[in-house]
């Protein structure tokens, strides 16, 4: 039976390290591959008649094909063999009792031909010595980007209810010019991430041969100090900008030590001078860490007569790769339904996009990215917004909503009254200043759906009373009615009015009784 072909995503940054001078046993541990797939792979690219520039500008399917009609030029031998078991006898020569002779009788029954006891013991021997060693990196221009997030957070305000909000800092330095790349980004998520990372070659006006990474989860599917595995969406962007993905080691900061010092002046240089200063959105605090940054990277180095700027324009940026024409965008894909307000929902951000009123009660396709929304339905675009990332609000287009004359559904201004007014005139006049405040009617339709519907579960007198109250303090949204009810004070209100005495002239009063 023949063996499974590996995915091409990882192949591609196989071929990439081994024409970056890599040794395989380092590609072994950069990507998680035994050393036995490795050596067939770089052997099929070497019979091929195709070079590797041409065999890694193909598509993913395109080289899948090609390599499932290759054979396997090799074999498995006793040096591979052992490699592989080499990360598992480190860790039990750690375990009580266990030694080399033991460990060596075991494989020597799995592995009957494999290597003498002497052999055995100086493999191991200098595998043992390599982990331990740590040598200076000595960085090349152009030759690697490190990335990582900085633990501290900054602010932002919200307008409408003056809450701070935190937001993750996210910080790209080369490693020969030493110059930086900071943003304020929303989260750690993969999105963001991969956004950040697209921005940050922009700013620098390529990209370097390889990225250097921590062990995030919107980059690493599995954390390992010998085999990390890197998730396919990174390993695509990685692929778009022509760069391999080095993992750093768990719990190795050295690693990636340009990066862990650019947090630190990141802290001094971007924080501090930020630190009494109020940002009302990310676009404008981002636009005030921009203007820090650079006045960071064109600052003179300590003793120096030339800054990161200098060494990044003289030394390095030529020889960055080219950025392709276009840029990677991490695409998501979610079908939804139209509601009969006109509009789908994006729950992840939980915000509302109009769509074509012909399309109401049709499934239609999203396919989003951190900046755009598409609507499509059987394949045709039907509409297209700027993603915005307000919870609950809505964003439309006025040509997608029908006329006030013309009804498609049975979701209309007067329908709702009309629900409304058989409640109570207070509900009336109540869900009429909801539909009033929005921009467009259609926009109210499931707000006044949900506050009408509360009469099924509570009543119509303690919706009433909701009513009242919130009409006092001049809230007008379902939220704030359901909170009134779930308060219970619409409740309390109800029954101090049914328990009071109504005044009446068959009452005896106090003085009866006198």
């Amino acid at each position: 039976m023949a063996a499974k072909l590996k995915d091409m995503s990882v192949i591609k940054q196989i071929f990439r390290l081994y024409q970056q001078g890599h040794s395989i046993k380092g590609i072994v541990r950069l990507t998680g591959v035994s050393k036995n797939t490795v050596k067939k792979y770089l052997r099929l690219s070497e019979v091929s008649p195709h070079q590797v520039e041409e065999l890694t500008a193909w598509d993913n399917e395109r080289l899948e094909e090609y390599f499932s009609k290759r054979g396997d030029p090799g074999s498995i031998g006793r040096q591979g063999e052992l490699d592989d078991l080499l990360p598992y006898f480190e860790q039990e020569l750690k375990r009580p009792g266990v030694t080399k002779w033991l460990l060596w009788g075991e494989y020597r029954q799995s592995y009957p031909e494999g290597y003498g006891y002497s052999k055995f013991c100086y493999q191991i021997a200098s595998y043992l010595k390599e982990q331990k060693s740590s040598l200076h990196i000595d960085h090349l221009p152009g030759d690697k980007v490190y990335i990582d997030f900085a633990g501290k957070k900054l602010n932002v305000t919200d307008t409408e209810t003056g809450e701070e909000k935190q937001l993750e800092v996210f910080v790209a330095i080369l490693g020969y010019s030493q110059l930086t790349y900071v943003e304020a980004v929303r989260s750690q998520k993969q999105e963001d991430f991969i956004a950040a990372c697209v921005n940050a070659l922009h700013y620098f006006g390529g990209s370097s041969k390889a990225l250097v990474c921590d062990n995030l989860r919107s980059a690493v599917d599995r954390a390992c100090r010998y085999e990390p595995s890197v998730n396919e969406t990174f390993t695509n962007f990685a692929n778009h900008y022509q760069m391999v993905v080095l993992p750093a080691r768990s719990r190795k900061p050295q690693d990636k030590s340009p990066v862990e010092n650019a947090v630190k002046i990141a802290y001094q240089r971007v924080y501090a001078p930020l630190r009494n200063q109020t940002f009302y959105s990310i676009g404008e605090l981002n636009k005030a860490v921009q203007e820090k940054l650079l006045l960071h990277n064109q600052t003179r180095f300590q003793n120096k007569e030339y800054s990161r700027k200098d060494v990044f324009e003289k030394e390095e940026k030529s020889l960055l790769l080219p950025l392709p024409e276009e840029r990677f965008q991490m695409k998501n894909y979610k079908e939804v339904t139209v509601m009969k307000n006109c509009h789908v929902q994006l729950r992840e951000d939980f915000h509302y996009y109009s769509v074509p009123y012909r399309f109401i009660g049709k499934k239609v396709k999203l396919i989003y990215t951190k900046d755009h929304i598409m609507i499509f339905y059987h394949g045709e675009q039907i509409a297209f917004h700027i993603r915005s990332y307000q919870r609950y609000k809505y964003t439309t287009v006025k040509e997608h909503l029908p006329s006030h004359h013309q009804f498609v559904s049975d979701w209309n201004p007067e329908m709702f009254l009309s629900w409304a007014g058989k409640i109570d005139p207070i509900v009336q006049d109540y869900i009429r200043t909801v539909m009033e405040r929005k921009i467009h009617p259609e926009q109210a339709y499931k707000s006044c759906s949900g506050i009408l519907a509360i009469a099924r579960k509570v009543g119509k007198d303690e919706l009433i009373a909701a009513c009242v109250k919130a009409t006092q303090l001049g809230v007008f949204n379902y939220s704030f009615i359901k909170r009134i009810i779930e308060n219970g004070y619409a409740k309390r209100n109800t029954e101090e009015a049914q328990t009071s005495i109504p005044i009446h002239d068959n009452i005896r009063g106090s003085n009866y009784y006198q």
